[in-house]
């Protein structure tokens, strides 16, 4: 068997833990699928930066990609957040624009990819897919001006409620991966605010923290904990028939 084969065979039952793959029909699948590799992915791992044009299409089947929106500095902060609902590298479509924000691993996973251009193909060839991609980035736009407006006008513990109910959703465990600083700089706030914020949704039962991890210990909680940014960013995809991450617990 040749590589190419291995890594194919390695995507057989798996490409359909992606859920924009799965919701696809039959024929729209057929012309994807052939062309699929099996990419992991590690936490804080860059898959591409703004102003790239991208290369691949990413299909997480596990994990956490978050969308980045870059300040000056350097300094950036989170717009988005996807998993195994969605794909990462959409910028590259027919237009063959490039990227408009950096795409970078949050919670480490394995993603099934796609040449740009092969997918760029399928979509001028397939009105079905053409909607649903459509469907899948007006749920993502929404998403990044929820995200906006609620890091404008909400407390940052409401914020940070937000924002780990959003992790919990894609990471299909209680427990992840995550470091104060992780979480600083997807909120745009200095570590020490994190972890006076933080201490406060422990010290009610909320989650539990330890060197380089948070588990969700309340999921009812932390929803209520929340602002309402969370529960319309559902509402969203619901509406829009978009395929939804896991509600806990998990």
């Amino acid at each position: 068997m040749s590589v190419t084969e291995r890594r194919q065979s390695t995507l057989e039952g798996f490409e359909m833990d992606n859920l924009w793959i799965a919701a696809l029909d039959a024929a729209d699948r057929k012309r994807i699928e052939p062309h699929l590799s099996e990419r992991p992915f590690s936490q804080g791992q860059l898959l591409y930066d703004a102003g790239e044009a991208v290369e691949d299409v990413w299909f997480p089947m596990s994990g956490v990609v978050s969308l980045m929106t870059v300040l000056d500095g350097d300094r950036m902060i989170e717009t988005a957040a996807i998993g195994r609902e969605g794909l990462v590298g959409v910028t590259c479509g027919p237009m063959n624009g490039r990227a408009a924000s950096r795409a970078i691993a949050q919670v480490e996973g394995v993603s099934a990819c796609c040449p740009s251009d092969v997918f760029a193909d399928a979509l001028g060839r397939s009105e079905s897919m053409r909607a649903a991609l459509s469907k899948f980035t007006e749920s993502l736009f929404a998403q990044v001006q929820q995200a906006a407006a609620c890091n404008a006008q909400h407390r940052l513990d409401e914020r940070l409620a937000r924002w780990l109910l959003t992790i919990h959703d894609r990471a299909d465990a209680d427990r992840f991966a995550l470091t104060q600083a992780d979480i600083a700089g997807m909120l745009g706030v200095r570590r020490a605010t994190v972890s006076e914020v933080g201490s406060g949704l422990e010290d009610k039962g909320l989650i539990r923290r330890g060197r380089g991890w948070v588990e969700v210990l309340d999921r009812k909680a932390l929803e209520a904990a929340s602002c309402g940014c969370y529960a319309l960013m559902r509402g969203v995809m619901k509406d829009l028939g978009v395929p939804r991450p896991h509600d806990g617990p998990h």
